[in-house]
């Protein structure tokens, strides 16, 4: 909560009137590449979120808000993901994912021009380190359960499977999969782009 409070205050003050329509349809992008679910084993699943690409076109505090939005819808119209579980699905896709990627795009595009492949490359690996820092979150979120809540004999209530099992149940397809989905997803929309007049990246 205090993340989405700040997350407003601070689109109020940077996301342009022009810039809305760019907001809502960034929303309902990552609406749709996040409802294709893939079972992975261990009784997860994995998708594509496209919260970094909405942070690199209008900026990460919009971005949190609009994969955000997409997470509460998805879990109160189709139980994905479930009610209980929509603040730590925020925070994993929508804050650490979305920031962090965000940030190192910053990073390895800085000082590149407005049409560089460097900003192009930086995409891909933003939107790859992105989504693989959300899901190594999960995991962890996910193999700590077992210590965090158990019954008076010692019996995980939840999840019974720890870190040795949930770290590479969700990482390896992650990493092998996943995140591949993302990165070139990323990178492809942002090479389409720089590539229209007056468009997200009509200036550096």
């Amino acid at each position: 909560i205090p993340v989405w409070a700040l997350c407003s205050k601070k689109t109020g003050r940077t996301l342009k009137a022009k810039q809305v329509p760019m907001l809502a349809i960034g929303s309902a992008f990552s609406f749709v590449v996040m409802m294709v679910n893939i079972p992975i084993p261990g009784g997860s699943s994995g998708h594509v979120v496209g919260g970094v690409l909405i942070a690199i076109l209008l900026g990460p505090w919009a971005a949190c808000i609009a994969v955000s939005v997409v997470l509460v819808m998805q879990a109160l119209i189709f139980g994905d993901g479930g009610i209980t579980a929509i603040g730590a699905n925020c925070f994993n896709m929508a804050f650490v994912s979305v920031f962090a990627g965000y940030y190192l795009y910053k990073a390895i595009s800085a000082g590149s021009a407005v049409d560089s492949g460097r900003r192009v490359a930086a995409a891909a690996i933003a939107g790859y380190f992105g989504l693989n820092i959300a899901a190594f979150f999960t995991a962890v979120e996910f193999g700590i359960r077992p210590l965090l809540h158990k019954t008076a004999d010692g019996q995980a209530l939840y999840s019974p499977y720890g870190l040795n099992a949930a770290l590479p149940a969700m990482m390896i397809m992650h990493l092998a999969v996943f995140g591949v989905v993302e990165a070139l997803v990323t990178a492809l929309v942002v090479k389409y782009l720089m590539k229209q007049p007056g468009g997200a990246f009509g200036s550096p």
